[in-house]
């Protein structure tokens, strides 16, 4: 054991008794016995992208979805787990740390137990650096006392190192099966998850006997598909930073004459800065989806800025509050295509010093328009996936800078009346990341846990567990499991009229639905936000009382709930074949072929009008 993780923490006063919460579970993941229903084969959501992920995994794509059922559900086919044998599961901590995610160790822990007491669940320690170099921590009740429903992931730590080349992955099955473990679940978000289906799929293909597990947990909200509503810590995240921006929002209008920049991590996606929006109702917020959908530039997010300033000081208000999501500059089509150019170069092996001289004539006249600052911080190494380290990129210092500039302009001009533009910027960051996480990402990410367990002893591989139905209370949460490569897309990036270029399949970030309720809701209110300081604090994260039991706008106000009218669709077929039988009336017949053809042919329009993950660049 590693001497700096699993030792005991020094707790507060609330951290005590918050780690004598104790989450309950749904009736489906209650008692000693497993009853799982499996659904038909789950196919991946874009059409065209399904051979290219059926040939990359044929031993993990087209597998059933699974349903947990309660003791007391009726369901002849379904299949029923009464003996439990001692397993041996490996756990790891992957990609950021995200609130909750101890919670998904102690439900699984405690599932295990409560079916074999002589399981043991075994901890990697230092995430993927950990599974590869055999470092472990076996989990017991004395490790986990002082890290229930607490943040962060201190007690076996973490990486955001990616578990992809062949040496790796071989690694990581040299791992199992030293270590003889019958599953491994792995704790993160997109990239994590990409990684557990590619491990799974090589363990199976290798007749490695340790199954692979994936959970979600990501505090950027990006792992969003039909099978999973949000993912653990994306809660936590929202409820801190909105206090925050709440705050500074108070602050603003008390002194009026200071326009706050903030920009909130999430990565590529807006989510993070849609929900945020949602709960404190800052006066704008510039989300990287409209952006990109708008081919906006900088020049016209900062003409944007300027109207809304110069509209607020027509009534007398100075001040204001603007959410910048991290992911903004990937969105702005002249940044990225620069960030492209800068990251080839890199690829290339181009020293930072050296890369501005080597940019092409566009891409340098960008280059030296930007801020010094800016310059520095887009010359920066990419992540491993390829990516610019969005953290450290200070897009609300650019834009604060340009809107500055601009309105000064105006000011000089005579066509802005206001008082003198003054901005001062935040970047809310690594301080939730840590946060202790709310009550809702307590009991799901617990519940997460014991869904690994039943994943676990169905004998399932290459699976996530997931949770649907999660706006309503716990005990009508449903429960189940679905394949990791049904959750996967394809990109094609289009090189012209006759050459495409296609990735690889992946779990892609889904991005914020400009078609989606949650962002009609915010359309619906912008014009109010912007120019009326209706700001609403929703206060400090609450474990009881008024606020303890609330979750995400955007959650509750999309009609969601996939596994469960998948489960809903079969009981009406069954339904259909048990009325529609040999013997049956000829008007039972004309009418159930009348609706069926009606059923079809509308289904195979909407199918085939499906737009693929098609990308062009």
């Amino acid at each position: 054991m590693d001497s700096d993780y699993g030792v005991p923490r020094e707790l507060s006063e609330v951290q005590k008794k918050r780690a004598l919460y104790q989450p309950e579970v749904p009736p489906c993941l209650q008692g000693t016995t497993v009853r799982v229903e499996y659904g038909d084969a789950a196919i991946a959501a874009d059409p065209a992208g399904a051979h290219v992920i059926s040939q990359a995994f044929p031993h993990t794509y087209g597998q059933p979805l699974a349903h947990f059922l309660r003791k007391t559900a009726v369901v002849p086919d379904a299949k029923v787990i009464s003996e439990h044998p001692a397993v041996r599961v490996g756990i790891v901590f992957c990609g950021r740390q995200s609130p909750g995610g101890h919670n998904v160790v102690w439900g699984l822990y405690e599932a295990i137990k409560a079916h074999n007491q002589s399981s043991k669940l075994i901890g990697f320690l230092g995430g993927s650096d950990g599974l590869l170099a055999q470092k472990t921590l076996e989990i017991t009740d004395d490790v986990l006392s002082s890290y229930k429903n607490q943040g962060g992931y201190d007690m076996l730590g973490r990486t955001k190192d990616q578990i992809r080349t062949k040496e790796q992955v071989n690694g990581a099955m040299a791992s199992c099966q030293a270590l003889k473990l019958d599953a491994l679940v792995i704790i993160g978000g997109v990239t994590s998850n990409t990684d557990a289906a590619q491990l799974a799929e090589t363990f199976a293909k290798a007749k490695c006997a340790t199954k692979v597990v994936g959970v979600p947990v990501t505090l950027n909200g990006d792992l969003k598909n039909q099978f999973v509503e949000t993912t653990v810590g994306f809660d936590t995240i929202c409820k801190v930073n909105s206090q925050l921006i709440s705050n500074v929002c108070t602050d603003a209008l008390s002194a009026e004459k200071y326009y706050y920049f903030i920009r909130l991590m999430g990565r590529k996606a807006s989510h993070v800065a849609l929900e945020c929006t949602l709960q404190s109702h800052p006066n704008m917020v510039i989300l990287g989806e409209e952006v990109a959908a708008s081919k906006l530039t900088i020049f016209d997010i900062t003409k944007q800025i300027c109207d809304a300033v110069q509209a607020r000081a027509d009534k007398d208000k100075n001040h204001g509050v603007i959410l910048i999501p991290e992911g903004l500059v990937e969105s702005i089509p002249e940044l990225y295509a620069l960030l492209q150019e800068i990251h080839g170069l890199h690829g290339r092996g181009v020293s930072a010093e050296n890369i501005s001289s080597q940019l092409s004539p566009w891409a340098s006249a960008l280059f030296e328009f930007l801020p010094p600052f800016i310059r520095k911080q887009l010359l920066l190494h990419p992540e491993s996936d390829d990516s610019a380290q969005l953290s450290q990129i200070e897009t609300e210092k650019l834009l604060a800078q340009l809107v500055e500039t601009e309105m000064n302009r105006r000011l000089k001009e005579g066509t802005y009346k206001g008082k003198k533009f003054n901005a001062i910027c935040h970047f809310f960051g690594y301080q939730a990341r840590g946060a202790l996480p709310s009550k809702f990402d307590c009991d799901y990410a617990y519940v997460l846990g014991h869904v690994c367990y039943h994943i676990i002893a169905a004998g399932l591989n290459g699976y996530m567990a997931t949770v649907t139905n999660l706006k309503s209370p716990v005990n009508k949460w449903r429960c189940g499991a679905a394949p990791i490569s049904s959750m996967m897309t394809v990109k094609r990036w289009s090189r012209g009229p006759s050459a495409t270029q296609i990735g690889k399949p992946a779990v892609h970030m889904a991005s914020v639905d400009l078609k989606g309720k949650a962002y009609e809701l915010l359309r619906q209110s912008s014009s109010s936000f912007l120019l009326e300081d209706i700001y609403r604090n929703p206060g400090p994260l609450q474990f009881e009382g008024p606020g303890a039991d609330s979750k995400p706008i955007s959650l509750c106000v999309e009609d969601q709930d996939y596994m469960g009218r998948i489960k809903k669709l079969q009981e009406y077929l069954e339904k259909v074949k048990s009325i529609v039988k040999p013997g049956c009336s000829q008007d039972v017949l004309k009418a159930a072929l009348s609706a069926m053809a009606s059923v079809t042919e509308t289904l195979n329009i909407m199918t085939s009008s499906s737009p693929g993950q098609t990308q062009l660049s």
